[in-house]
């Protein structure tokens, strides 16, 4: 089964939380109608800024705890990279 990593925000160069799921869609959806309790909630993050797939949970696991010891610099350089607007990408999901 793969895995994706996401980063979800409140606005350009917010707080940023960045996770880990089987299910992007789903998961996306539960941030952005505010149903998961705890940091995402508390801060209002709900805007998907950066997504990436992976072959296995496990791979994807491993770049999201690369990811979270990332300097925030290189964080926001990654979602610049691939969404220079910092554009909702959860109606591109499908």
């Amino acid at each position: 089964m793969g895995g994706w990593v996401y980063i979800m925000s409140g606005r350009r160069n917010g707080t940023l939380y960045i996770g880990v799921t089987t299910d992007i869609v789903a998961r996306a959806w539960q941030h952005r109608n505010g149903l998961v309790a705890g940091f995402t909630k508390r801060y209002g993050l709900s805007i998907l800024v950066h997504v990436e797939t992976h072959e296995s949970i496990l791979a994807a696991i491993q770049r999201e705890k690369t990811l979270k010891h990332w300097p925030r610099i290189w964080k926001i350089a990654l979602i610049e990279r691939g969404n220079p607007d910092w554009s909702d990408l959860f109606p591109l999901l499908g």
